[in-house]
């Protein structure tokens, strides 16, 4: 089951390190799920190429049926705990923005709607909204359905984040030229959006495939031990600010992306007591930047 699952996200991605990132593990042990999986079956399921790995007509014929399946026990175990009678509110967000953002103002909201349970899940997927199996996502991403609202939340801006012995050699954006740079597979431009944000004439070159993470908590450990210098969200990273685990020696930058609130037309009473206060967090975080 756990490597069909693998399968099921990799084939909907197409892209093996999308896949690691949604189910919260390595590349490599995606890879080495598919490769048990094929071998298990006797055949390939995807052939690898430059760009990614294509389905194979044996992996077209799996995942249609593990994606019917797999919605079909979704839909169940929501509808079961559905029968609990407890109002219950999934949030599905990136890691790193539950972990910065959500659980430090949780209390909060728990304190105002004690009747309210919330649950956290790490997600990035539009499509796991859409089935159910989350109540709301919040993602910098740019989603547009005609069964999916959105209500965007705060501005996205990044920069550049280091250990504190490198921070001195960074006095200027056109420094960031000469320094070993780390960013996040999910996130290949982000050097480039910031740069132009900077109004540099010359984008930084992109790091070295050594120097690319799949998930950003792996990008931000390097950084923090001074492998090089990373690049994030403000929102993703406050908390290693404040502790001094890691600097932002140039400040951020608006990118013109938004960190949004996505939920489905049929929202429940709870979801939209949870907008309600979500929206308010926010808009303190814009009058009252940490």
């Amino acid at each position: 089951m756990n490597a069909l699952r693998v399968f099921d996200s990799a084939a909907r991605h197409l892209n093996l390190s999308l896949a690691a990132d949604e189910l919260r593990v390595s590349h490599s042990a995606v890879s080495q799920q598919i490769r048990q999986l094929e071998t298990w079956l006797g055949g390939k399921l995807f052939d690898r190429h430059s760009g990614g790995v294509r389905l194979t007509a044996a992996g077209h014929d799996l995942m249609r049926a593990c994606q019917p399946a797999f919605d079909m026990l979704e839909q169940r175990c929501v509808a079961l705990r559905g029968r609990t009678g407890s109002a219950d509110v999934v949030i599905g967000a990136p890691a790193s923005l539950l972990s910065n953002w959500i659980i430090p103002r949780l209390e909060h909201f728990e304190s105002e709607h004690p009747d309210i349970q919330v649950r956290l899940q790490t997600a990035t997927d539009i499509a796991l909204l859409e089935r159910g199996v989350i109540d709301v996502l919040i993602v910098a991403e740019v989603h547009a359905s005609t069964t999916i609202g959105a209500l965007r939340l705060f501005p996205e801006a990044i920069g550049p984040v280091c250990a504190r012995e490198l921070a001195h050699r960074v006095a200027m954006p056109a420094d960031m030229l000469r320094m070993p740079l780390l960013q996040t597979s999910s996130r290949p431009r982000a050097w480039e959006q910031w740069a132009a944000a900077c109004g540099l004439a010359e984008a930084p070159a992109l790091a070295p495939p050594k120097h690319q993470f799949d998930q950003l908590g792996h990008m931000l450990d390097a950084a923090a031990v001074g492998r090089g210098i990373g690049i994030a969200p403000e929102m993703l990273v406050q908390a290693d600010i404040q502790a001094g685990r890691l600097v932002a020696p140039l400040g951020f930058k608006e990118t013109g992306g938004w960190f949004s609130l996505y939920f489905r037309a049929d929202a429940s009473a709870a979801v939209a007591d949870l907008k309600r206060w979500l929206k308010t967090e926010a808009a303190s975080e814009a009058a009252c930047p940490p």
